[in-house]
């Protein structure tokens, strides 16, 4: 979401909050005049509006969401019915929820669950010639031992902690992963004037709110955040949260740009090997230094996965 030309930037920040609100109320019954409300809009602009800035209709938006929940819930949380599931992420009835997930994975939660017996698959959709959803699973990890030995190869340190609160100005990217550094051109943008860049510690932090996994490449939702050291009021795309104080797997690794997939994967690994499990919380990464201007291209960074 870090540039729409048909929309002020006002009106993306409020659509952004309401899709925050989206995510955090997933399990509850949500109606447009709700959501709308949550973002300060009329239902009848806030739909149009939303539907430019997100490309889905709000029904559109929570369905998807709704769905990729529960499969991430089939593939990490096994011990799970598949009735709590569907409570979880708000489906009104059992019956209602295995259409749509079937309708929208090509298969039924019992048979998506059968499939990703492999806690590390990566879930790929395509369409056959008669235009069905047809769902394979690749393996996302070839080997678990390579894994832990990657990680322990590469990171500097590995351990679960307490991760402090911090509070955030961030500029919400939604789309292709490689492409948020637009999003982060524009942050910085507003935050060099403001003496944000020049900040004693300066850590800037990336917020992944969906899972390359699940979701469409397309469709992941990325906050390029900085944490802030003073109040500051913003404006354009840029808006503020805070981060809360969240029991994490951190890993701190001095990796290239092409490292990062492998860190990622590896430090999940560890989580699950060493018996924790991934909260509902959203995993982030917050970045020492700029990779661009170190020697030997590397970033010096903290992978943070929430746990329960």
């Amino acid at each position: 979401m870090s540039s729409f030309n048909t929309v002020s930037n006002k009106t993306i920040i409020r659509v952004v909050k309401a899709i925050d609100f989206v995510e955090e109320n997933l399990g509850k019954k949500l109606s447009l005049e709700e959501v709308a409300k949550a973002a300060y809009f009329s239902p009848y602009h806030f739909h149009r509006l939303f539907k430019i800035v997100t490309k889905e209709t709000l029904n559109e938006f929570v369905s998807r969401k709704r769905l990729e929940k529960s499969a991430g819930y089939l593939l990490h949380q096994k011990e799970k019915t598949i009735t709590e599931i569907s409570e979880l992420v708000g489906f009104t009835s059992l019956s209602s929820f295995s259409r749509g997930f079937k309708k929208f994975y090509g298969v039924s939660p019992d048979e998506f669950k059968k499939k990703s017996r492999d806690k590390f698959s990566k879930i790929c959709k395509t369409k056959s010639k008669d235009g069905q959803v047809e769902v394979r699973f690749e393996q996302y990890i070839y080997n678990i031992n390579n894994a832990l030995n990657w990680i322990k190869m590469n990171a500097i340190n590995t351990e679960a902690k307490f991760m402090p609160v911090m509070e955030l100005a961030y500029i919400s990217h939604q789309g292709k992963m490689n492409l948020i550094g637009n999003a982060y051109d524009e942050l910085i943008k507003w935050a060099t004037p403001r003496g944000v860049m020049s900040q004693r510690d300066l850590k800037m932090l990336t917020i992944y709110h969906d899972s390359p996994k699940i979701t469409d490449p397309n469709k992941i939702r990325m906050s390029a955040s900085v944490v802030l050291n003073k109040k500051v009021t913003t404006d354009g795309q840029v808006n503020l949260k805070t981060l809360p104080e969240t029991k994490c797997i951190v890993s701190r690794f001095e990796v290239t740009s092409d490292e990062f997939q492998q860190a990622w994967e590896s430090s999940f690994v560890w989580m699950s090997e060493q018996g924790y499990k991934r909260s509902e919380r959203d995993p982030y990464e917050i970045y020492y230094n700029n990779g661009q201007e170190h020697s030997e291209g590397k970033w010096i960074v903290d992978l943070c996965i929430p746990i329960e």
